[in-house]
């Protein structure tokens, strides 16, 4: 009985190897396909990425030379190798950051060489150098230059060769890190250039228009409330990667100030202030993010204070869409000087002016009522506070980079299709008050 149960136990493990070898190939076949989708989606979603692998392959098939003809080797011999090592950590995605570490490279393995022929007090300068690298400027900038200057000090330091073997190798060293860096720099600036810079100022200007856009939706939503429609709130969505965008705009800044000048971007163009941009709008985002737990409450505003936040929200997305665009375009911002400005002071007005007033208290005594519609009408006006600083940091970025002015023509354009759209403040000033007069009435009628 115990010899029939093993056999039957064997015959169900073979059977069961039988048809995972049977499954293998269609297993194989389905990771291929797997792996060949990925590679299709990482090249669709950025082709710039498999232009960079092809312009790090082109630069070290330019520095393996070095090993192919003799001429090249018997000058430097084995050092060659430091020229391709050099491509492998310094070839970067962007100009900016491929030229910050080639320079740092350069300069560090220099100076570490030239102190580390001299140098008796190994240990001291290592541990000044390791406290260096935490200045928040060293380690913004210079971090990777310093790393390899107590790399290669501490090599030099402790070479039992003697001097002029020592001259040779640093010598050696120091140029085919110079040819190595200069290759990447060249391939990197030459062929299908990445600049950091550039992408830095379409990030910001992205994140300035994504708030535009959700602000828009945010006074959508508002309406579709008055209307009782039920639709998906699609349009509010897009705010996390602006919130999330710190990092991504610090590192793109500090690639950005190593790059030379190029396209519409000088020299010493003013990459601070993008930072200082960045930030208002990740402010801005936090006050804006805060608008959806008005939607998901129950508490909703009366119609005529609705429409003002609806207008106040809408006029808001307009101005920080145009910001954008203007930001985008290296134009001068028009804003305050526009429709967006006046009528965002207007829709600002009225609805501080109604919650003020006696009726709205009176109409509303149940604070359960008051305290999200007084919640909302805080955060727009903190909003339109935001987008004012923006405005402003946006419009100190246009005199330092030289935006262009605006196409006479096209403020034109823009005031005549203004001209044609219905002004819903007026609309809302003017359903106020008939509201509060039908209901001034009604009670009078109820008196008497």
């Amino acid at each position: 009985m115990g010899f029939k149960s093993r056999y039957l136990e064997m015959v169900q493990i073979f059977l069961s190897g039988l048809m995972w070898l049977k499954d293998v190939p269609s297993m194989v076949l389905a990771k291929i396909e797997e792996i060949c989708l990925q590679i299709k989606k990482t090249a669709t979603d950025d082709p710039r990425r498999l232009i960079h692998s092809i312009k790090v392959g082109l630069a070290l098939t330019l520095v393996s030379l070095f090993y192919y003809f003799q001429p090249l080797y018997s000058s430097f011999g084995v050092s060659a190798m430091w020229a391709v090592m050099t491509v492998v950590v310094v070839f970067e995605f962007s100009v900016g950051a491929t030229l910050g570490k080639g320079l740092n490279r350069g300069l560090a393995t220099l100076v570490a060489g030239g102190l580390g022929l001299g140098a008796h007090h190994l240990a001291i300068v290592t541990v000044a150098s390791t406290f260096i690298r935490f200045f928040p400027t060293v380690k913004a900038r210079y971090d990777y230059g310093m790393l390899i200057f107590i790399l290669t000090f501490c090599l030099v330091s402790i070479s039992g060769l003697r001097s002029d073997e020592i001259l040779e190798l640093a010598q050696k060293r120091l140029l085919t890190v110079l040819i190595g860096a200069s290759t990447c720099v060249i391939v990197s600036i030459c062929v299908y250039p990445v600049w950091a810079g550039e992408d830095l100022h379409k990030l910001v200007a992205k994140n300035i228009e994504k708030i535009g856009s959700f602000l828009e939706g945010f006074a959508d939503e508002c309406l579709r409330t008055i209307e009782e429609t039920e639709n998906g709130k699609s349009s509010l969505v897009g705010l996390n990667s602006v919130l999330d965008s710190k990092t991504s705009v610090e590192i793109l800044a500090n690639f950005a100030r190593w790059e030379p000048g190029h396209g519409q971007f000088m020299y010493r163009h003013p990459w601070k202030q993008y930072l200082k941009i960045a930030n208002l709008t990740r402010q801005c985002a936090c006050r804006v993010d805060a608008l959806k737990g008005y939607l998901n409450s129950k508490t909703q505003a009366p119609q005529e204070i609705q429409a003002i936040i609806a207008n106040m929200s809408s006029e808001s997305g307009k101005a920080l869409k145009e910001l954008s665009w203007a930001l985008e375009t290296m134009t001068k911002p028009s804003y305050p000087n526009n429709s967006h400005s006046s009528n965002l002071n207007v829709a600002s007005k009225n609805l501080n002016s109604i919650l003020k007033s006696d009726f709205f208290w009176e109409e509303h005594t149940n604070l359960l009522q008051v305290i999200p519609v007084a919640a909302v009408a805080s955060l727009l006006n903190d909003t339109v506070t935001s987008v004012e600083n923006i405005a402003d940091a946006i419009d100190e970025l246009s005199s330092l980079a030289n935006f262009k002015i605006q196409d006479s023509s096209g403020v034109e354009e823009k005031s005549e299709k203004k001209k044609n759209n219905i002004s819903l403040v007026s609309i809302v000033i003017d359903g106020g008050a008939q509201v509060k007069q039908e209901a001034q009435s009604s009670s009078v009628h109820a008196g008497n």
